[in-house]
C-alpha cells in the first residue's frame, strides 16, 4: 500500500493554508509536517528542509520521492489527480477568471506583504512595516473586489468554488491581523466579505482553518 503524502506546512501559512483547503475539499488523506518558519530563525532554512526545497518555503507537498512546491502547482497536481470537486471552471472564459483573480493574491498581494519582504525592506520599522502593508493589501482587495463585481455568484466565480475562492480565503488572516496593526478597512470590501464568511461555513474551509492544525500554539486554538 502507497504511503501517504506528506505537506510540510506551517499552521498560519497562507500559502500552506491554500493546499490544506483543496485536500480538505478532494477528501485527500495525508501526513502533515509542520515546519515552524520562527523557531530557531526558522526552520525551513535547515539543511533537511532545503533539500525538499531550496526556496526556504512551505508549502512542500511529498508523494513518494517527488517533492512538489508552490502553492498553485501543487494545487494544479491535485485537480489533476483527484478531480472532484473540480476547482477549475470549464469554461475557458471562467476558468481564465478564476485564474486572474487566484494570482492577483498568491503573486500580487500575498508575497509583497510576507515577513521575509517585511525584515528586507522595512528592516524593523514599524511605521514603515505598517504602511507598506497596508498599502498592498488594500490595492489587492480594492481590485479583487472590483474584478469580483463581474464574476462573482455565490462564490468569487459563479456558484461553485475555484481556486479563486481557495486562495482569497487565507488571504483575509493577513488582513485580519493587519486590521488592528495596520488599519485595512475591510468595510470597504463587502462582496469579498460576504464571499469569505460563505466560504468559511463549509466543513473543509474549517478544517484547513489554522487555529486547528497541529502545530497551532495551545493558546490561539480554537475551543
Amino acid at each position: 500500500m502507497a504511503s501517504k503524502p506528506i505537506l510540510y506546512s506551517y499552521f498560519r501559512s497562507s500559502a500552506s493554508w491554500r493546499v490544506r483547503i483543496v485536500l480538505a475539499l478532494k477528501g485527500v488523506e495525508y501526513e502533515y509536517k509542520a515546519v515552524n518558519l520562527v523557531k530557531d530563525g526558522g526552520l525551513q532554512h535547515s539543511e533537511e528542509f532545503k533539500a525538499i526545497n531550496p526556496m526556504e518555503q512551505v508549502p512542500a507537498f511529498v508523494i513518494g520521492e517527488t517533492a512538489l512546491t508552490q502553492s498553485l502547482a501543487i494545487i494544479d497536481y491535485l485537480e489533476d489527480m483527484y478531480p472532484k470537486p473540480a476547482l477549475t471552471p470549464q469554461d475557458p472564459i471562467k476558468k481564465a477568471q478564476a485564474r486572474a483573480l487566484a494570482e492577483l493574491i498568491s503573486s500580487g498581494t500575498q508575497p509583497l506583504t510576507n515577513s521575509t519582504v517585511n525584515k528586507v525592506l522595512c528592516k524593523g520599522n514599524e511605521a514603515k512595516t505598517q504602511e507598506w502593508c497596508q498599502f498592498w493589501i488594500d490595492k489587492g482587495f480594492t481590485a479583487y473586489e472590483k474584478m469580483v463585481q463581474n464574476t462573482a455568484g455565490k462564490y468569487s466565480v459563479g456558484d461553485d468554488i475555484t481556486i479563486a475562492d481557495v486562495c482569497l480565503v487565507p488571504q483575509l488572516y493577513n488582513a485580519q491581523s493587519c486590521t488592528f496593526r495596520f488599519k485595512v478597512d475591510m468595510s470597504k470590501f463587502p462582496t469579498i466579505t460576504r464571499i469569505i464568511n460563505t466560504c468559511s461555513e463549509l466543513p473543509a474551509f474549517q478544517a484547513a482553518d489554522p487555529h486547528v492544525q497541529p502545530d497551532c500554539p495551545e493558546d490561539l486554538r480554537k475551543q
